[in-house]
């Protein structure tokens, strides 16, 4: 049997021998291949070594290329030109956003009326006409006029069977709890308070004046506090640090200030009573004592940290005043401006789409890596 086999590699024409030599070379090459990924996975798999290289890694960040220092020096005198051009678009662009925020406040004036109105709605002191009342549905959302005469009566009916509430019930309290950012902070005891908010105003800093804008919460008179404006001001700065004008993104919020809450008596929700029992060292008797500490609630915002004049803060103080700015631009960018969108959660859901749009495309992504690797040989799924 050997010498038949023998007989016909002989017989086979060269090339063909070629061939065959070619493919034992990759069918070999191949599991060496299949070999050294299964041993990336398992390497990779393991919690020293991916430390280490993430170390590694850290330490590349921002590490120079070695490219400007190979330079010859008449290049980099030009580069230093460059920069010093670029240090000039850093004031150009600061002088920018100081006529943006000028801009900001031109409109602010024109925008207040309408701000104005929706207040009085709100708060029932305006009744707005059928005329006012009156929103075209969406082409899908409309009914014919049966439905809509239909929808009519058990409205009518509705409201014959409860009272009629006065303005919108509970605006802005809805507002807060619809949107993440500020039902967060909200506690239990704090909506009973936040119902009698009536409304939010942004005021700017006067022309000339440095910039600034000024969160106003209006109040209905209540039990809480007596207080009828809560305020918080954010100091802004935009112009280049000189040690570091590369570093410049537009204005900046440099510090905040609140407002003394002029609580009742018994009401500071800031605030919470506990009671601790002490043993004494030497007697042996126990003793209850009553301690005042501070307590989460939504009021703390008008208390932020206060930021020393040489500007270091622990790290504590500096990730509540980082959080503390993002909402303040949060509530003038966003909430006032779009306060009824917040309220029915039509913000909230143009929001949440752009979250799905991503989070589709992920899973598509993971999707076709779990396709090609079914589909690939190699691949073993207990590796």
């Amino acid at each position: 049997m050997a010498d038949i086999d023998n007989k016909d590699q002989a017989e086979m024409d060269p090339a063909d021998m070629e061939d065959v030599e070619e493919v034992e070379e990759d069918e070999t090459g191949e599991d060496e291949n299949s070999k050294a990924r299964q041993l990336t996975v398992q390497m990779m798999q393991n919690p020293q070594i991916l430390a280490a290289l993430q170390e590694r890694l850290d330490g590349l960040n921002g590490s120079p290329s070695g490219y400007m220092e190979s330079l010859p020096k008449v290049v980099k005198r030009r580069v230093n030109a460059l920069k010093n051009l670029q240090v000039k678009c850093t004031h150009i662009e600061a002088k920018f956003y100081e006529e943006v925020h000028e801009l900001e406040r031109k409109y602010a004036a024109l925008y207040q009326p309408l701000f104005d109105k929706r207040s009085d709605i709100v708060k029932a002191a305006y009744e707005p006409t059928d005329e006012e009342c009156e929103w075209k549905a969406d082409e899908e959302e409309e009914l014919t006029d049966e439905m809509k005469e239909k929808a009519k009566l058990e409205e009518e009916k509705k409201d014959e069977e409860k009272e009629d509430p006065k303005g919108i019930p509970e605006f802005w309290l809805t507002v807060f709890k619809n949107v993440d950012l500020l039902s967060d902070m909200l506690q239990e005891h704090d909506e009973p308070i936040l119902k009698h908010l009536q409304d939010i105003k942004v005021k700017f800093s006067d022309p000339g004046q440095p910039m600034s804008f000024t969160l106003e919460f209006h109040f209905e008179p209540n039990d809480f506090f007596t207080n009828t404006v809560l305020t918080k001001t954010y100091k802004m700065r935009s112009e280049p640090d000189e040690s570091d004008p590369f570093s410049f993104d537009g204005p900046e919020i440099m510090c905040c200030t609140g407002c003394t809450i002029d609580w009742t008596k018994g009401k500071n929700v800031t605030l919470k009573t506990i009671k601790k029992k002490q043993k004494h060292k030497g007697r042996g008797t126990v003793r209850t004592v009553t301690k005042t500490v501070p307590n989460d609630s939504f009021f703390n915002f008008f208390t932020p940290p206060e930021v020393p004049e040489n500007g270091e803060l622990d790290e504590d103080s500096e990730a509540v005043l980082a959080a503390d700015f993002e909402i303040g631009h949060f509530i003038r960018e966003r909430i006032v401006p779009r306060a009824v969108l917040y309220f029915t959660g039509e913000a909230i859901e143009d929001d949440d789409d752009d979250y799905d749009e991503e989070g589709e495309e992920a899973d598509d992504e993971e999707g076709e890596e779990e396709a090609d690797e079914e589909n690939d040989p190699d691949y073993d799924p207990k590796v």
